[in-house]
């Protein structure tokens, strides 16, 4: 009888954690398809996993070659940024898979790296003009600071009068529009609008509008200079994972709402544009963590991210870790069999669903980080931290069991849980100082923290249905019943935290206020401080991240008022 009454509810604890999974992952409107035909241009930069231009690892001809196959179908032009590190056979090899180029050069800080890169630009255009249509000398350039605007048109005007094709330079378009002077220096305008990226981040519903205005401005700034002067959208993409800015929401299906609706808003207009592009780019993790790698129409294993025709699902592959999540289930079930037998109704359905709770927050958490984990140290990283949320996830089953048995605390256990919890608090302080400071490529770490965060609630929850309230012992961790371990500086964890949840509000908000185009919308404190912290305050990111800050606190208030 106690047997089959626990496989009742887990079977009810799955219909329930199937069904959610369902009713999230159902196929979503992403807007008009993509008319028929290929797109018109796409960023190409054939960096597979282990090879990056910041380690001079560059892409072999082979990779090349294959790359632009799979393009091939997709695509009638794809833009390069460099015409060295490999790309060199790249003219060559898009002639035999019917592609068109618009081929640019790497400009920097470095006399000599741009002595060879406008060198190759020259050579390659000069030869394959039948492929190369365009060139595009410098990307953004400006926007890093790494050149000056008299030196970079020298740069153009040379290629200019060494190349038959159309001459343009790439910067977000703010930077034409602060250095007017080059509408009149490039043969085209290119220009990159990224919603996502700007100072005001734009939500994915607004992006097209945004587009389309942003275009118009451009054109009637460079009407006064250079009147008729066509325009390329060089860069316009959206994330498909990564950190939220402000409205700005990453996703998978987000994305394919951006696309879709750009490649709408550039036929209706007649605007030209490429699309950043063709892979997801693992090296650029280094640069700008999960959000900077992930914008891609195809993965780093060169599968679709998502289509440009029908329905789009943000996660398609659920079944999968739904079945890895009720495994765990019933693993947790076969090894707390005997302790179950005994409890109430009540009481076994909130352990079976705390444990189910837990098995899927494992299973998202190893699955994300695996798949947004491009290096050795990375992939350890993962294992490291998936391992520890296993053996908390454990603890806490363990812990939760003996309170809704009604059994007496354990010391070993504490131990444990307080040692454990105490790593995850540094780690969290780590963390927060990142984002607080160094926030702008750094994804919040909502699912490495999940299970800490709600195994305290869990252990609420399980105190309340034991005993009607919450003992803030049991909670302490230290001082379970019998035990009195009580340190007397545990509320200074718990304030440290507050001051993190301050902190992480207070970094977040000036980064918005430190923007340029920001600063020029919202001239003054006065004016700029309420719109940063509504972008900030927005972000749902952020918000659960104060989640879970503060719920990690909540143990540590339990000894303020306790002597030794």
């Amino acid at each position: 009888m106690p047997s089959s009454r626990i496989l009742l509810f887990l079977l009810l604890i799955l219909a329930v954690h199937g069904g959610y999974d369902w009713l999230s992952n159902r196929p979503q409107d992403a807007g008009t398809d993509v008319p028929s035909g290929k797109l018109r241009s796409l960023s190409f930069a054939p960096f597979r996993e282990g090879y990056s231009p910041l380690e001079e690892i560059y892409p072999l001809a082979e990779h090349v070659e294959e790359d632009l196959q799979v393009v091939a179908d997709k695509t009638e032009t794809i833009r390069t940024y460099s015409s060295l590190g490999g790309l060199q056979p790249t003219p060559d090899l898009a002639r035999k898979s019917g592609l068109k180029m618009i081929q640019g050069a790497w400009i920097g800080g470095g006399y000599k790296d741009n002595r060879k890169e406008v060198d190759a630009l020259i050579q390659s255009a000069n030869a394959n003009p039948d492929v190369v249509k365009r060139v595009i000398v410098g990307n953004e350039v400006l926007l890093r600071g790494e050149l000056d605007v008299d030196r970079l048109i020298g740069y153009i005007r040379e290629v200019k009068r060494a190349v038959k094709q159309p001459v343009s330079y790439a910067d977000v378009w703010s930077m034409y529009m602060k250095h007017p002077k080059l509408f009149a220096e490039v043969d085209f305008i290119t220009i990159h609008i990224l919603p996502y990226w700007e100072d005001e981040p734009i939500s994915v519903d607004n992006a097209s509008q945004h587009l389309e205005k942003i275009v118009r401005q451009v054109e009637n700034e460079a009407r006064g200079v250079a009147p008729g002067k066509p325009i390329l959208i060089g860069e316009s993409g959206w994330p498909s994972a990564g950190r939220q800015r402000g409205m700005a929401v990453p996703g998978v299906v987000n994305e394919a709402k951006f696309i879709r609706g750009m490649i709408q808003v550039a036929n209706r207009h007649g605007f030209d544009y490429n699309i950043v592009e063709a892979f997801n780019q693992p090296w650029k993790s280094e640069l700008e963590g999960v959000v900077g790698a992930n914008w891609g129409l195809l993965s780093v294993d060169r599968e679709p991210v998502f289509p440009l025709t029908g329905p789009v699902y943000e996660n398609p592959d659920w079944p999968i870790t739904y079945a890895l999540a009720s495994l765990l289930l019933l693993l947790a079930a076969g090894l707390f069999r005997n302790s179950l037998a005994t409890l109430p109704i009540s009481r076994l359905i909130l352990f079976l669903a705390l444990a189910q709770v837990f098995a899927a927050c494992l299973v998202g958490l190893a699955d994300f980080l695996w798949y947004t984990s491009y290096s050795v140290w990375q992939r350890a990283y993962t294992v490291v931290i998936t391992l520890a949320n296993t053996g908390l996830a454990a603890a806490l089953l363990y812990r939760c069991s003996a309170i809704l048995r009604d059994k007496a605390g354990d010391f070993g256990m504490a131990n444990i849980l307080r040692t454990a919890y105490m790593l995850f608090i540094g780690l969290a302080f780590y963390k927060t100082y990142g984002l607080a400071f160094h926030g702008r490529y750094l994804s919040f770490p909502i699912e490495q923290f999940a299970i800490p965060a709600l195994g305290i609630l869990g252990l609420m929850a399980c105190q309340w249905l034991a005993h009607g309230k919450i003992n803030r012992q049991l909670l302490s961790f230290d001082q379970l019943i019998g035990w009195n371990l009580g340190r007397r500086r545990d509320p200074l964890i718990a304030y440290s935290l507050m001051l993190a949840c301050l902190a992480m509000v207070f970094g977040e908000a000036m980064a918005f206020l430190g923007g340029r185009d920001f600063i020029q919308a919202h001239p003054g404190l006065s004016a700029g401080l309420p719109v940063a912290l509504e972008y900030t305050l927005y972000n749902r990111q952020l918000l659960s991240w104060l989640g879970c800050l503060v719920t990690l606190s909540l143990p540590f208030w339990t000894n303020r008022h306790r002597a030794e």
